[in-house]
C-alpha cells in the first residue's frame, strides 16, 4: 500500500515542558527523514507520537489511506523473559498483535453482529498486510542471510549483544509496514549488518521517519533531515541529505550570529550618541544658567531653545532606537565538554599477548601474538561475535589465557568504557557509586563534575543500573574526565551518544597521547580518530595492518 504521513503544527513533550513545536511534515513514499538533535530534545518523543503511542500537546498527525500500517521498532534495551526469537520477531513486526486481534474476533463471530462481523473483516485484513500467515516460513531465511545460526525457538536472553542487535534487524526486513518509524536501529550492528540495513532502507517503498547518531549511515540514506534544536526552542525541516543539512545548518549559524552582531552594534552605537546628546542638553542648560542673568530674558530665551533643540535630538535618537528591528541573540547550546585525564606514563610495553589463545565454550580466540605500546593508537574492527570483546579481556588481564602468555606492562593506569557500562557499582545512586570510584574528591565535586556530563539530580541519585545507556556512558566518560589514565580502551563508545557528545569525544581522542584501543563500528569515527595500527578480528583471528 502507498501511504503518507502527516502532521501539522505538531508539538510534543510532557504536561510540564514543550520539547518541540510547529513541526508541519509531509512523508511520502520512499522518503526517509533523519531525525536529529541532542539527547532530551524529543526525538524519541516524536517517533512515539507519529506511532500513535503518545498524545501530542498540540497538532495532529495523520495518514492517507487512514488506516495505513505505521509500524514503530523503538530502542530496546531489555529483553523480555521467556520469549523466543520467533516471538520477538511477531511483537516487532505487529503479526503478534493482528493474529490476537483478529482471533479475539473470530470467538466473536457467532454473535451474528453486523459490527462484529465487519471488525473482524478489517482485523483479517491487517493479519494478511502484516505478513503473519507466513511469517514463520520466512524467519529461518532471513536468519540464515545475516549469519544468526539459531533456532527461532531459542530465548531472546540467550543471545548475546551482537545476535540480539542482528535478531532486531530480522524483523525489520520480515516486517511489511507502510510507513516504518526506526529508533537507533544501527546500535550493536557490525559492519555487515550496517550493510544490510541501509541496503533495506534504499529499497524500501514505504516512507521512513529514523533516528541515529550514526553520522555516515544518515549521510547513505536520509533525503530529509528534521532538526530539534532544543536550544533555540525551533524546529527545521531541511531539504536534501544529511551532509547538505550539515552545510546549510552551518550557514543559518552563521548569518544569524552575523545578523545579531550588527544588530546588537547598532543598537550600542546609537544607545552610546544618545548618552552624548542627553549629556550636552544638560551641560547647555547649567552653563546657560551660570552665564545668563535672570534680567537677560533673549540670552535665557536662546539658551532655552538651544536646549529643547538638544533634547529634541535626544527624542529622536531613542525614537530610532525603539524602531531598530530586534534580533534575538542565537543562544548557546549545551555542549558536553570532554577530555580524558591524564595519568604519568607507563612502561614503554602497556601490554603483550604471547601466542595466547582464550576457549570459551565452542568458541576459541587465537593463538595471538600482539603488543601494544606507550602511544600506540589501535582501532580494532570485525563482525558481531568474531571475538574483539575476548580481545579486550586478555590484553587487559580480566580473562586468563587457555594457553599462551598475556601480561601487562608496569604503572598501567586503564581507563575503560564495555559495551554494557559496567565501570560503576550497579546497585548504588550514582553519586555515591561515582564517588567510591574517585574518593579524593568531594560530594559536591562529583555532583559539579556529573552536572557537566549532562547527569543533573535525578541521575546522580538514580541507582546506576536504572539509568538509561545514554547516561551510563556519559558516566564512563565522565569517569575518564576525573581520574588520570594512560591505557584508554573504548568498546562501541559512540552507542548511545547523541552527535554533538560523538564529535566532543573525537576532540578528547585527538588530544589524548597515551596509548588507545578503539573498537568500534562507526565508520566515521575511525576515519576521524588518527590511528597507527587496524587490528581486524574475524573468527577468533586477529590480522594486523599499520596505518601511520
Amino acid at each position: 500500500m502507498s501511504a503518507h504521513l502527516v502532521t501539522t503544527d505538531l508539538a510534543g513533550g510532557h504536561a510540564h515542558r514543550t520539547l518541540f513545536e510547529g513541526l508541519d511534515l509531509s512523508v511520502a513514499p520512499g522518503d526517509v527523514v533523519g531525525v536529529v538533535g541532542a539527547n532530551g530534545a524529543g526525538k524519541s518523543t516524536l517517533l512515539r507520537i507519529l506511532a500513535g503511542d503518545l498524545a501530542p500537546l498540540g497538532g495532529t498527525v495523520s495518514t492517507a489511506p487512514s488506516d495505513a500500517f505505521v509500524g514503530w521498532l523503538p530502542q530496546e534495551h531489555e529483553r523480555v523473559a521467556g520469549e523466543s526469537l520467533a516471538a520477538y520477531v511477531a511483537r516487532r513486526t505487529g503479526a503478534a498483535a493482528a493474529t490476537e486481534a483478529m482471533e479475539s474476533l473470530a470467538e466473536r463471530l457467532g454473535d451474528g453482529e453486523a459490527a462484529t462481523q465487519d471488525a473482524y473483516a478489517r482485523a483479517l485484513d491487517h493479519w494478511m498486510a502484516t505478513g503473519a500467515p507466513d511469517l514463520d516460513e520466512r524467519i529461518p531465511a532471513v536468519l540464515a542471510s545475516l549469519g544468526l545460526d539459531v533456532d527461532p525457538a531459542t530465548p531472546m536472553t540467550a543471545l548475546s549483544g551482537g545476535q540480539a542487535a542482528r535478531a532486531a534487524l530480522a524483523s525489520l526486513l520480515l516486517s511489511r509496514f507502510d510507513v516504518v518509524l526506526l529508533d537507533e536501529p544501527t546500535n550493536d550492528l557490525d559492519l555487515a549488518g550496517l550493510d544490510r540495513l541501509e541496503s533495506f532502507v534504499d529499497g524500501l517503498r514505504a516512507g521512513v521517519v529514523l533516528v541515529s547518531h550514526d553520522r555516515e549511515f544518515l549521510s547513505r540514506v536520509v533525503t530529509r533531515v528534521v532538526e530539534l534544536d532544543l536550544a533555540q526552542g525551533r524546529v527545521a525541516v531541511y531539504d536534501g541529505g544529511y551532509d547538505a543539512f550539515l552545510e546549510e545548518r552551518e550557514v543559518a549559524r552563521r548569518h544569524a550570529r552575523e545578523d545579531y552582531e550588527e544588530y546588537a552594534g547598532r543598537k550600542a552605537d546609537l544607545v552610546r550618541r544618545a548618552r552624548t546628546q542627553r549629556e550636552w542638553s544638560s551641560q547647555g542648560v547649567r552653563n546657560a544658567m551660570k552665564k545668563s542673568p535672570d534680567n537677560d530674558k533673549i540670552r535665557r530665551r536662546a539658551s532655552t531653545e538651544s536646549s529643547e533643540k538638544q533634547a529634541q535630538k535626544v527624542r529622536q535618537m531613542e525614537s530610532r532606537i525603539a524602531r531598530l528591528e530586534e534580533v534575538e541573540e542565537p543562544r548557546k547550546e549545551w555542549t558536553l565538554q570532554f577530555s580524558v585525564a591524564r595519568a604519568p606514563r607507563s612502561s614503554s610495553v602497556v601490554a603483550t599477548l604471547d601466542g595466547a589463545t582464550a576457549a570459551l565454550g565452542d568458541f576459541t580466540l587465537g593463538p595471538v601474538s600482539l603488543q601494544v605500546s606507550a602511544g600506540d593508537r589501535i582501532g580494532v574492527t570485525g563482525p558481531n561475535g568474531a571475538g574483539k570483546t575476548t580481545l579486550l579481556r586478555l590484553l587487559l588481564g580480566r580473562l586468563a589465557p587457555t594457553t599462551g602468555r598475556a601480561s601487562l606492562g608496569a604503572s598501567v593506569a586503564i581507563g575503560e568504557i564495555d559495551q554494557a557500562r559496567t565501570g560503576l557499582a550497579e546497585d548504588q545512586p550514582l553519586g555515591d557509586a561515582f564517588g567510591l570510584a574517585v574518593p579524593d574528591q568531594t560530594p559536591a565535586d562529583v555532583r559539579t563534575l556529573l552536572a557537566k556530563f549532562g547527569l543533573k539530580a535525578d541521575q546522580v541519585a538514580s541507582t546506576v543500573g536504572a539509568l538509561s545507556p545514554g547516561e551510563r556512558t556519559r558516566a564512563a566518560m565522565a569517569l575518564l574526565q576525573a581520574r588520570g589514565v594512560n591505557l584508554l580502551v573504548l568498546d562501541e563508545p559512540t552507542n548511545h551518544l547523541d552527535l554533538p557528545a560523538i564529535e566532543q569525544l573525537e576532540a578528547a581522542l585527538e588530544s589524548y597521547d597515551g596509548a588507545l584501543v578503539l573498537v568500534s563500528h562507526d565508520r566515521r569515527l575511525l576515519e576521524s580518530v588518527r590511528l597507527h595500527q587496524r587490528w581486524h578480528v574475524d573468527d577468533g583471528r586477529v590480522s594486523v595492518t599499520h596505518v601511520g
